[in-house]
């Protein structure tokens, strides 16, 4: 018998820090690994200075948007390819294209286009997540249940109720999937971008610490927006894809 998810969770996390513990110790070389503990006081000192919240407000900032277009564009594409076979066999060498395109190509190809500033930045973030978002939800549109849309038909929904009341339900499970895959790659893109041409954001500081070879620090700002992350996950996205699960159990 399993305990509560929160506390397994709680354990989880508690077993990966015992392990970078007695990997730190092995090393014995602050240098290379610092303990725990060690990230305390650096920490209290960039978020006291202001420089903490300041980088990590301007990737969430990224992360947000460059997640909202994402998903609401993939939601799109994946849902008319996957309804339409004539628009799938055109634009589906189009998504094999972009799901097999490097991320760092695509990044580099922005910045040289657009030159270095957010729109540069923000749009390769999305165009490297829109093909994964797509996939998913082609794959959810094909699965939709036909009786269910007849049976729509035969009440004289209107397209919109349709959408809102029979696709999106059978669809959410897709969607919250992608979700929550799609948050979790956007922000590494985000770090990729910022480390490339951005001046602030926690990416632009990993790399300038990585320069003056700082572990302590590229650790404490990437902990930190790890930490941000998965509350993030446990408040928002967790409970959306059991809210969105519901009708299945019902």
């Amino acid at each position: 018998m399993t305990g509560p998810p929160a506390a397994t969770s709680a354990l989880s996390l508690v077993g990966l820090l015992v392990l970078w513990i007695v990997a730190a110790a092995l090393t014995a070389d602050p240098q290379i690994l610092p303990q725990p503990w060690a990230l305390v006081q650096p920490f209290l000192r960039e978020t006291s200075s202001g420089e903490l919240p300041y980088h990590l407000g301007a990737t969430l900032w990224r992360v947000a948007w460059a997640f909202a277009l994402a998903m609401g564009l993939g939601i799109a594409l994946g849902l008319v390819m996957g309804r339409s076979d004539r628009v799938n066999r055109w634009l589906d060498p189009w998504l094999v294209v972009f799901l097999n395109l490097p991320a760092l190509v695509l990044i580099v190809l922005c910045y040289l286009w657009i030159g270095l500033n957010e729109t540069a930045a923000i749009l390769a973030v999305t165009l490297n997540k829109i093909p994964n978002v797509a996939t998913v939800v082609r794959e959810g549109a094909r699965a939709l249940d036909p009786n269910l849309d007849a049976m729509a038909r035969v009440y004289r929904m209107s397209a919109l109720s349709r959408l809102r009341h029979v696709t999106l339900p059978q669809l959410a499970p897709f969607i919250t999937g992608a979700a929550r895959a799609g948050i979790a790659v956007i922000w590494k893109i985000v770090l990729v971008v910022e480390f490339l041409g951005r001046s602030s954001g926690v990416g632009f500081q990993i790399h300038l610490y990585f320069q003056l070879f700082d572990v302590a620090m590229v650790l404490v700002y990437a902990l930190s927006f790890i930490a941000v992350m998965l509350v993030v996950e446990w408040l928002v996205l967790q409970p959306w894809e059991r809210r969105v699960r519901r009708w299945r159990q019902a």
